[in-house]
C-alpha cells in the first residue's frame, strides 16, 4: 500500500484503488502549457498515466484549444490516448461557431460551454470579494485594469430562451459528433441548454463539475439531468478542496446511478496532488464508502470510453 498526505490526513492506498483505474480515462485536466503554472505537462503526464496502467485525458485549457496538442502527446508516448477539447470563453470569441467548427475538424473531443467566462462565474467579479481568487479570476481583473472586459457570456438570450449563436454551436457539435460539456453555466441554464442540445441531434452530453459552487446541483436536479440523457461528472478537486462534501457526492451517486456517472480529477494545479495520485485518492474514497472495483471502472473506464472513444 502507498501512503499520501492530503487535507492534513492520510490516505492509505490499496491495490484495488489502482486496479480500479486500470485503462482509465481522465475527461477533465488541466496542465501544461498554459498561461497558469501547473504542476505538470501533457507529456509528463502521459508518461505518468502510462506508468499507472491508464489509457488516456482530455486536455482542458481554459484559454485555447488543444486538439493540436493531444496528437502530438499521443505520438510521443505510444500507449496512451490523449484528446483536445475547447472552452468557449472570451479568448476563443465566447460563443463562436468558427471556433467550433475548426475544433471539430481538428479532432477536438469535448466543446466546454463558456467555463471562467460565464456570466453564472462569478468569482473574482463580486465587489469586495476578500477572499483567496482563483487564479483565472486574477487574470481576469488583470485583463480588466488594461480596458480588457468582454461582458460575461450567457448561453440565454433576454427572453431567457437559449441564443441563435448558441443553437449553432450546438449545431456544429452535433455535426461533428463532440461532446457537450455544460462548463460554469447555472442550472437554468445547464437544463435549457440540455433540452436544446437533444432536440438539435447532440448524442453525448456531460453535466461539468456538478457540485462545484457555481454550479451547485441537488442531487434531484442532478437525477433529472441524468434521465434526459446525461453524464454527471464528479470531479475530485470539489472534493479534495472543501467545496463539497464528500458523503454529498456519493449519495449523488448512488441516487444517480452509475451508468450515468463519470469521475474526473480538475487536476493540474500546483498546490494540489499530481493526477494519478488524486485520481487513486478518488477510487479509495470510493472504495471506503463500499463501493466496488467494478463499479468505479464503470465510472472510470467504460462510461468516459464511451464518450471519447
Amino acid at each position: 500500500m502507498n501512503k499520501l498526505q492530503h487535507s492534513g490526513a492520510q490516505t492509505v492506498l490499496s491495490e484495488e484503488a489502482r486496479e480500479a483505474l486500470r485503462d482509465a480515462y481522465d475527461l477533465h485536466v488541466h496542465v501544461a502549457p498554459d498561461i497558469i503554472e501547473r504542476r505538470t505537462d501533457d507529456i509528463d503526464l502521459a508518461k505518468e498515466f502510462l506508468a499507472n496502467g491508464m489509457r488516456g485525458f482530455v486536455l482542458k485549457s481554459h484559454y485555447f484549444p488543444t486538439a493540436e496538442r493531444a496528437k502530438v502527446v499521443s505520438k510521443a508516448v505510444p500507449g496512451i490516448a490523449a484528446y483536445g477539447a475547447i472552452a468557449l470563453n472570451h479568448s476563443m470569441g465566447g460563443l463562436n461557431p468558427v471556433a467550433v467548427e475548426i475544433a471539430g475538424r481538428s479532432g477536438c473531443k469535448i466543446v466546454w460551454m463558456p467555463t471562467v467566462d460565464a456570466a453564472n462565474e462569478t468569482a473574482g467579479r463580486t465587489d469586495g470579494e476578500n477572499g483567496k481568487l482563483p487564479f483565472w479570476a486574477k487574470i481576469q481583473r488583470e485583463l480588466a485594469a488594461i480596458g480588457i472586459a468582454p461582458p460575461p457570456i450567457s448561453v440565454l438570450d433576454e427572453r431567457g430562451k437559449i441564443s441563435e449563436v448558441t443553437r449553432v454551436c450546438l449545431e456544429l457539435t452535433a455535426k461533428h459528433d463532440m461532446v457537450l460539456a455544460t462548463g460554469h453555466l447555472g442550472p437554468e441554464e445547464i437544463f435549457k441548454l440540455v433540452l436544446a442540445a437533444r432536440d438539435i441531434g447532440v448524442r453525448k452530453v456531460v453535466v461539468t463539475h456538478a457540485e462545484f459552487p457555481s454550479q451547485h446541483l441537488s442531487v434531484d436536479e442532478q437525477l433529472e439531468l441524468a434521465k434526459m440523457g446525461t453524464f454527471i461528472e464528479h470531479c475530485f478537486t470539489t472534493m479534495h478542496t472543501g467545496k463539497a462534501s464528500w458523503e454529498g457526492v456519493f449519495a449523488s451517486i448512488r441516487k444517480v446511478g452509475i451508468a450515468h456517472t463519470i469521475l474526473s480529477t480538475d487536476l493540474g494545479q500546483i498546490i494540489n496532488p499530481p493526477v494519478s495520485e488524486g485520481f487513486a485518492m478518488f477510487a479509495q474514497r470510493l472504495l471506503d464508502a463500499e463501493f466496488t472495483v467494478d463499479e468505479i471502472r464503470s465510472m472510470t473506464v467504460i462510461n468516459p470510453s464511451h464518450l471519447v472513444e
